[in-house]
Formats: structure tokens, sequence, C-alpha cells
């Protein structure tokens, strides 16, 4: 229980399987924010995956809306493929959209992102870390107000939340009850509380990741399917552990 000395903070999760989304539940997260490719920062998950996830937890999944790698300037096929998206992950059952667009100066692409938020209709929209890599700060957050953008996840501009958490206490301050701040990128138990009573956020977003070792018997290890040097027998997991500590820091600060 918290006080109006310590208000609720919410942890968000993002994860890339069935078996991730319960972890993160089991941990104590809040919110699910579901991806594919947690590897590459998150890609678009299929609806199919969408579908099972929200079935299979009771809590809020949000989620991404991201075509591919790489930088968040996209022509108009990729555009049409985000759009397709949203309405799949609408009908799968998703109860927010996590999406960004840029434009080639790195300021918010406003034709674009009014364009999702239409889409995504009652649908809450949350602007990811492309905001980390945009212009500038401030008149990216009056950008997504005015758009009706409900939550922005950034790290502050920074490799990580808390070296960026003087970004984040101004976007917060910015964009006062017009927008959600939502804190991501580094966020462990370690510097959760020193993050939140600094930056003024009241939603924060970790990964949580971890690796498994496959249960695969025979192996044909000489055989990449990729990446020549990535491991295809270690695989990504979510660790509700993390996610356990995290959200008992918050809960005794």
């Amino acid at each position: 229980m918290t006080d109006s000395a310590n208000p609720h903070v919410l942890v968000e999760v993002c994860v890339e399987s069935v078996a991730g989304a319960y972890a993160a539940l089991v941990g104590g997260a809040e919110r699910i924010e579901l991806c594919s490719s947690l590897t590459e920062g998150g890609l678009t998950p299929s609806a199919g995956l969408c579908e099972a996830v929200c079935a299979a937890v009771k809590v809020p999944v949000v989620a991404m809306v991201r075509p591919r790698a790489g930088d968040f300037l996209y022509d108009g096929t990729e555009v049409d493929v985000m759009a397709r998206d949203i309405q799949a992950l609408r009908a799968a059952g998703a109860a927010g959209i996590v999406t960004g667009a840029l434009t080639s100066s790195g300021d918010v692409d406003r034709r674009r992102m009014q364009e999702f938020v239409d889409l995504a209709e009652d649908l809450p929209v949350t602007f990811h870390r492309a905001f980390d890599v945009c212009r500038d700060a401030d008149e990216a957050v009056e950008t997504l107000c005015a758009l009706g953008v409900s939550r922005l996840l950034s790290s502050g501009q920074r490799p990580a939340a808390p070296e960026g958490k003087q970004v984040l206490r101004a976007a917060v301050e910015r964009a006062g009850d017009r927008l959600t701040v939502i804190a991501g990128a580094g966020v462990n138990e370690d510097n959760v509380v020193r993050l939140v009573e600094f930056s003024g956020v009241r939603e924060v977003h970790m990964s949580a990741a971890g690796l498994r070792k496959s249960r695969m018997a025979f192996r044909r290890e000489e055989v990449s399917m990729g990446d020549p040097d990535k491991d295809e027998y270690l695989l990504y997991t979510t660790e509700e552990t993390a996610v356990a500590r995290v959200v008992s820091a918050l809960r005794n600060r």
C-alpha cells in the first residue's frame, strides 16, 4: 500500500511469448508489452501470439507495431503494413498500441502518427523509444500531446533510463496530465526507486531478460539460421524473479 507521499508506480514488462507473459504476471507486472524479436529492440508480434497472450493473462496487453529493426523513418509500404498490423492487433484483443515514427530531420512524424492514432480508435497509443533518438525532446513531447498520444516510453535519450533521468523529469513536468511518461531501459531493483523519486514517473518498463538452454537432445551446432555468431540453442526468456524484485523495491520504498 502506498500513500500520497509514495504514490503507486505501475510496472510494465515487455515479453515475446505466452510463457514470458506468465512469468511477468507472476512477478507482479500490471501491464504487458507484447513484441517479437526483443533482441532487436522489439518488433510487431503476430496476431495469433497477441490473441494467445490476451487469453492467457488478466492484465492489459499492449502490442508493439514496428515492422523492422533500425531507424524509425518509414516509407509508404512500411506504413501500410503498420496500419494493417494496428487493425489486426486491435481485432486480436490488444489493449493498446505501441509505435513511433520520425521524419528524416529527427522530428515526430505528425502525419504518420496521426494516422496511427486514428486507426487505434479507442485504444491508447504509446510512443516508443523513437523518442530517444529524436532531435528535440521538448518539442517532441508537445507534438505527442497535441496528437492525443497517451503514453511515452523513454530512457531519457540515453542508453539507460537512470542516465536519462534529467530528460525524463523534464518530460514529466512538460507533459503534466496530458501524457504519461514511462521510464524504460536499464531499470532494475537497484536503481528503480531513485529513478522514480528523481524523475517523477509513475510507470516503469523493463524486459527482465534472461536466457535458457535449449532442450534439444540432437544438435547440429555448425548450422546457423542467420547470424553465424548467434547460439541457436540459447533461448530468450523472461525472469519472473527480476520483475518481482523491482515490484518489491517499489512497494517498500
